[in-house]
């Protein structure tokens, strides 16, 4: 299935900016009004009602405490370092920074093992002796019906790890370049685009290739997915492309999104959205701001089979 009912999230211990991911991600501002004890207790708060906001309407969501050391400045993003598919493989990726590698923790996995069935571990963290990076649900998004991933190469997508993934899954990369206003590479695919069951929202603008931005465009609307566009403004200064679809238990779709995304959205845009599912969001906004990342980020989705 494309969307699943159960989601992994990390409570951050020792949320800040981060300096050694700041390098490849521009969307990060550090934040000089608060301290840092204050800006960990105000991303705790904004997590805690983002997860209570979920459980509300019926998701459920496994939520682990970030340990204080080591400390993990993105470990409330832990989309990039797991994912966890429906034949019970759980994969572990190479990250583009030292700080974030160490977000990587087995424990997690053996807390995932109570509940659901794990019969595999992945880890292709051996890239990182090369420097190669694939950044998990944020380098790569997928098209589970059509066995398909989209990513976008960055400094934190690789092409040949992403190859080496795809080939192990069974799924065909589609593959191309986004760059912001400024000519900089976007740096995760999950800015750029999200995939839902009938519709994908995307940035087109960005992909500057003309063939790139063509293949792109066909291959959505050959699996029949509406696709709603947004533009760059939205992208780059509200992350309005920074959505997942989730289902709850009861089988209802919401499309998860920040706050700051929605109040970006034009009337057409919203309607389009809710043509196919309900919209639920969350006030994200200091964790966005020095984070450099949104809603997406911060959820890790779980296909695992349950026991």
């Amino acid at each position: 299935m494309q969307t699943t009912s159960h989601l992994m999230m990390i409570r951050p211990a020792s949320f800040q900016f981060n300096q050694e991911t700041a390098i490849s991600n521009d969307y990060q501002q550090k934040n000089n009004s608060l301290s840092s004890k204050e800006i960990i207790q105000k991303a705790q708060e904004e997590f805690d009602e983002f997860v209570e906001i979920l459980k509300d309407n019926n998701v459920d969501v496994t939520v682990i405490e970030d340990t204080i050391t080591p400390a993990k400045p993105d470990a409330v993003f832990p989309n990039n370092w797991i994912s966890m598919h429906a034949n019970g493989t759980v994969f572990l990726f190479p990250m583009k920074t030292e700080n974030r590698r160490i977000e990587k923790r087995m424990d997690i996995v053996d807390v995932l093992r109570k509940k659901f069935k794990v019969k595999d571990v992945v880890d292709l963290s051996d890239y990182e002796q090369k420097n190669l990076a694939l950044e998990g649900t944020g380098s790569m998004i997928f098209d589970h019906d059509h066995k398909l991933i989209y990513a976008c190469l960055s400094p934190r997508t690789d092409l040949e790890v992403l190859n080496d993934y795809a080939k192990r899954i069974g799924y065909t990369p589609i593959i191309f370049h986004s760059y912001k206003k400024n000519g900089q590479p976007q740096y995760h695919t999950n800015v750029v685009m999200c995939v839902a069951e009938t519709f994908v929202i995307i940035c087109l603008a960005s992909i500057t290739d003309i063939k790139e931005r063509k293949l792109v465009e066909d291959t959505i609307l050959k699996t029949k997915k509406e696709i709603i566009a947004i533009s760059q403004d939205q992208l780059e200064k509200y992350y309005a492309g920074n959505m997942l679809q989730v289902r709850n238990a009861v089988g209802n779709l919401f499309l998860v999104m920040s706050e700051r995304a929605l109040k970006s959205l034009k009337e057409e845009q919203m309607e389009a959205i809710q043509n196919h599912c309900d919209i639920l969001t969350a006030p994200i906004y200091l964790i966005e701001e020095i984070g450099g990342g949104s809603a997406r980020c911060m959820m890790a989705e779980i296909f695992l089979p349950l026991k």
